[in-house]
């Protein structure tokens, strides 16, 4: 019974040390697999090129979207002061309109009546003022009482209150007092386009009746459209006023359109974002009020550590670099990659290994040697 439990003892410890000496040599295999050595033959047959790591500045590329926008200034709400008839109109949504031209023709009794009134007020403020002359006068010689002058004076001043007045409303609708005579009264009214542009919006038809406040139409001058994008908290402090940017639709990803940063918002969203506005630098009529777009900024990050990016390689989904061991031998090291910019790409390695010597040419020719190796 003794010797049985020595055999299994003895047995049970030849497994264990088989079991770590398996585990010694796969070990020692991994290691192997990520090491390249070269012959003094092989190393002159290559392209093989070592530096440092280098210290840049890389710039990263911030991706937003937004919407076209117009400032206020460039949207017109075209309605009619003392409302009307829309007797007519050509406009519809989408047309380029000239500044000066006629958009619509409203009618309505009342400006027949506006017209009557600022007539008949010139006439009485003729009057008025010959009268008014004439008691002036005859008070200063005491021909007649200083009441009858002080009527006179009113009246005068009431008339030319009331025709001023008149004059105001007639040029609000378009009217234009100074060619108004009797034979020029007209029931209707011509609006003009007061911008260059498009008409954005129709709200009404021939032959409805529009209140003041009714808007009719609805015009844009797209020559000074905005961009509005919309950026996140974390990201403002990478942009300025003055700042490039690229701007690009959803449908046409290959034409750029270059972009200012002109304003950027104070007031934080819901969603902790702020609203960007970017001015176009060069105007384009494909581009409508409405539209979303995609931007991307160039943003300058901190100082990296960078490597050319030929010395970076990817095997199994992740990267790496080769150190330099010594003249013949070099060992395969997983790196973090950050941005790339300009040729270079920075590089996250541990801090033992900062001041090595790295592969920055043939790089891919060594993993193509490991790879060989393995299979």
């Amino acid at each position: 019974m003794k010797k049985y439990m020595l055999l299994l003892v003895s047995s049970a410890l030849l497994v264990a040390c088989g079991s770590d000496t398996k585990t010694e040599n796969t070990e020692t295999a991994t290691a192997v697999e990520t090491v390249v050595q070269l012959s003094d033959a092989q190393l002159k047959n290559m392209t093989l090129q070592t530096g440092k790591l280098e210290k840049k500045s890389i710039s990263s590329i911030l991706k937003v979207n937004g919407i076209i926008d117009v400032p206020p200034q460039n949207m017109v709400s075209i309605s009619v002061p003392l409302g009307g008839f829309l007797k007519s109109t050509k406009l519809l949504p989408g047309m380029h309109i000239a500044k000066g031209e006629i958009i619509a023709t409203m009618e309505d009794q009342q400006y027949i009546q506006l017209q009557q009134d600022y007539l008949t007020t010139a006439a009485n403020l003729k009057y008025a003022e010959a009268d008014f002359n004439r008691q002036k006068e005859l008070n200063q010689s005491k021909a007649t009482s200083d009441k009858a002058f002080q009527q006179a004076e009113a009246d005068y001043l009431n008339q030319k209150i009331t025709l001023k007045s008149l004059n105001e409303k007639l040029r609000l609708i378009g009217v234009n007092p100074d060619k108004l005579t009797e034979n020029s009264i007209s029931r209707s009214v011509s609006i003009p386009s007061p911008i260059d542009g498009y008409v954005s919006a129709v709200n009404v038809n021939i032959g409805k009746y529009v209140n003041p406040t009714d808007v009719l139409f609805e015009l844009v001058n797209p020559e000074d459209i905005h961009l509005g994008l919309t950026v996140f908290e974390k990201d403002l402090d990478k942009l300025f006023i003055g700042q490039k940017l690229m701007a690009y639709t959803n449908h046409n990803s290959d034409k750029k359109y270059p972009c200012e940063i002109i304003l950027i918002g104070k007031d934080l969203s819901d969603e902790r974002s702020v609203e960007v506005h970017c001015h176009f630098e060069q105007y384009d009529k494909s581009l409508i009020p409405g539209m979303y777009m995609n931007a991307e900024l160039e943003v300058k990050s901190n100082d990296a550590l960078v490597l050319p990016d030929d010395a970076i390689v990817r095997f199994e989904n992740k990267e790496y670099v080769f150190v330099v061991k010594d003249k013949n031998t070099f060992e395969m090291m997983e790196v973090k990659i950050g941005e790339s910019e300009n040729g270079f790409t920075s590089i996250s390695i541990p801090g033992n290994s900062i001041d090595a010597s790295f592969v920055t040419k043939g790089a891919y020719t060594l993993l193509m040697k490991i790879k060989n190796k393995e299979e």
